[in-house]
């Protein structure tokens, strides 16, 4: 049988179509050929996300997004799209939306959940969630840190502020004063710095006598401060403090009565007849240098006896 050219030329037409679709569906991740399962997730934002973007579990591609528009309250967008029909996990799964790389784009992992008893099916509306992008990790760094450099320039124009208000003409007349004032007495200490130099050098030799000398005392010093060390202190204070109980013992027996001493300090009669013993004794002596006949009789020829009838 022979085909006509308009057959061959509708055949052929039909068949880029169908190859035209299968390629479309192919470029959008979608397969004419397999089974899949439609599901949904709402998101308060998908700035980044597009149609035929890659659905992943654990990294591994498992799906592609198909749809992408809003809910029907406009409170939420909604994105719709399909799995392989062989994965079962639970509805209570999570979608995730995050940054697929680092020049932009966005995909969506599934987050499963295992339960038997609530199977994924089509139509079934996952719960989401959106995972910070590299850009929006650094712009919540970076937004501290602006906010305290822009603190950082308002502190620094007040400053400013504050400096131009205060520095009217008198007070930089005074600031001026003030540093020429400042450095004249740089340049006296300088020249009392030089001075002393000089009379350092011309004086050197007695300096250096005097440290000299100094090194000498010290040296003596620590000698005499070994010499101490070894002393016996110990047994120095021992002795110290035994003599000084006898001392204690000694002035209680006297204050006591004990002994001679103790009654002549104590025993006022006795001290009473001393007195009047050293009185009369130097009224003795003072009468014996007064007359000394009357207690001594000499004579060459003999002592004469006294006459018993006188």
């Amino acid at each position: 049988m022979k085909l006509s050219r308009e057959i061959k030329t509708a055949i052929l037409i039909i068949g880029c179509i169908i190859i035209f679709i299968f390629g479309f569906n192919y470029l959008k991740g979608t397969s004419l050929l397999s089974n899949e399962k439609t599901i949904h997730a709402l998101y308060d934002e998908v700035e980044g996300l597009v149609v035929g973007a890659n659905v992943t579990i654990r990294g591994l591609n498992v799906g592609k997004v198909k749809i992408i528009d809003f809910n029907d309250d406009f409170a939420k967008i909604k994105v719709t799209f399909s799995i392989r029909d062989d994965l079962n996990f639970s509805n209570k799964s999570i979608a995730q939306l995050y940054e697929a790389g680092l020049i932009g784009g966005k995909a969506i992992a599934i987050i499963p959940k295992y339960d038997t008893s609530n199977i994924i099916k089509n139509g079934d509306i996952l719960f989401s969630e959106i995972k910070p992008g590299l850009t929006e990790l650094v712009n919540q760094q970076i937004a501290p840190l602006q906010d305290k450099i822009e603190g950082l320039l308002t502190s620094a124009d007040s400053l400013f502020a504050g400096i131009s208000n205060v520095m009217n003409y008198e007070t930089q007349n005074n600031l001026k004063m003030t540093l020429e004032g400042l450095a004249s007495t740089i340049e006296n200490v300088n020249i009392l710095s030089s001075n002393i130099n000089e009379i350092l050098n011309a004086n050197e030799k007695e300096l250096k006598s005097t440290i000299n000398n100094l090194s000498k005392i010290s040296g003596n010093l620590n000698k005499i401060t070994d010499s101490l060390k070894q002393v016996p202190l110990s047994s120095t204070v021992k002795n110290f403090e035994d003599t000084s109980l006898h001392l204690k013992e000694i002035i209680e027996r006297l204050n006591s009565g004990e002994g001679s001493a103790g009654m002549i300090l104590n025993d006022n009669k006795l001290y009473d007849n001393l007195v009047n013993s050293s009185e009369a004794l130097e009224a003795l002596l003072s009468d014996l240098k007064s007359n000394p006949k009357k207690y001594v009789h000499f004579s060459i020829f003999g002592r004469k006896e006294k006459n018993n009838d006188n």
